[in-house]
């Protein structure tokens, strides 16, 4: 089931409706956001935890959230207080 608007932001928090309408054009699903969300804050643990490395959509998704500013990208992780 794709996403909702509620449900991108239950999961990044406030953001941009132009980052909502990129994630929500990815297809993904709330878990596979979730996923990103997480490897977004953790990716050295999740890999020592054996976690697989994500797969095509959730690559996508810590993409989309992980563009910096000057390249118009949303900046998630920094509404959150998590990036720079």
């Amino acid at each position: 089931m794709t996403m909702t608007r509620d449900d991108i932001i239950s999961v990044l928090g406030p953001v941009d409706e132009a980052v909502i309408a990129d994630i929500a054009l990815t297809g993904a699903t709330l878990q596979e956001l979730r996923e990103a969300f997480a490897w977004l804050g953790a990716d050295e643990a999740l890999v020592n935890e054996g976690r697989p490395l994500p797969g095509t959509k959730v690559a996508r998704l810590i993409e989309l959230l992980d563009m910096p500013d000057d390249e118009d990208g949303p900046q998630a992780v920094a509404a959150q207080g998590l990036g720079p």
